[in-house]
């Protein structure tokens, strides 16, 4: 009697396993809600500069609600640790400390000017010479970095006058209106934590350091 071996079933246990919802938190420039689980992404934004502490949470609540999720079963977190404004950028990064901290899971820190990058990228019309993306820094300006014509950071970030950024790259990202520049065609103009939540792997780790890159406009007298 012949004995019949049994089929070599292979799972790919990671294709299997559910990824569960990844939140994304960036108050670099607005303050940004991102939630993510495969194709499904949430994206939320409130442009108050003044109401980081404020608004964070609550859009943090609004996005897991439209996911039909409570804030605790977030499984993974990313944040923008900038560069951006002191205060506002310390509001974003403590809480996605703390949200990651509760939820027993790493926190996934990620520069936000790769963000916007990654976006120029993904809309097809990044410039094939590179580019240099932009945030406003107050004080006459930018916060930014150089990026080739695939997204990956090849200088800064740097904060100084537009006058300082690259010559003769073309210039896209949310500073450029603030310092009138005119951005290149199709260049992000607001940051996407939905797409920050739904990629972070792909970016860079750059550590969990507040990317302030100067000291903060508020001082303590002397």
């Amino acid at each position: 009697m012949t004995s019949t071996p049994f089929p070599d079933f292979h799972f790919d246990t990671d294709e299997r396993a559910d990824p569960g919802w990844t939140l994304a938190v960036d108050t670099s420039t607005a303050v940004c809600v991102g939630l993510a689980r495969g194709d499904q992404v949430i994206s939320l934004r409130d442009d108050n500069p003044r109401a980081h502490a404020e608004q964070l949470m609550p859009l943090v609540e609004s996005a897991c609600a439209q996911a039909g999720i409570e804030v605790h079963e977030i499984s993974e977190v990313a944040v923008g640790v900038g560069p951006g404004p002191y205060t506002g950028l310390r509001v974003g990064i403590v809480t996605a400390r703390v949200l990651a901290e509760l939820g027993g899971t790493p926190l996934h820190p990620v520069c936000s000017l790769d963000v916007l990058a990654r976006q120029w990228v993904d809309s097809a019309t990044a410039p094939a010479e590179g580019f240099v993306v932009a945030t406003d820094a107050r004080r006459h300006e930018l916060y930014w970095a150089a990026y080739d014509a695939a997204g990956w950071r090849v200088d800064g970030p740097s904060v100084g006058k537009p006058q300082t950024l690259p010559a003769g790259l073309p210039v896209g990202g949310p500073g450029c209106a603030a310092r009138g520049i005119e951005p290149a065609e199709g260049a992000p103009e607001v940051l996407d934590a939905g797409l920050l939540a739904s990629c972070w792997r792909e970016l860079p780790n750059v550590g969990i350091e507040p990317l302030y890159l100067r000291d903060p406009d508020a001082t303590v007298p002397t």
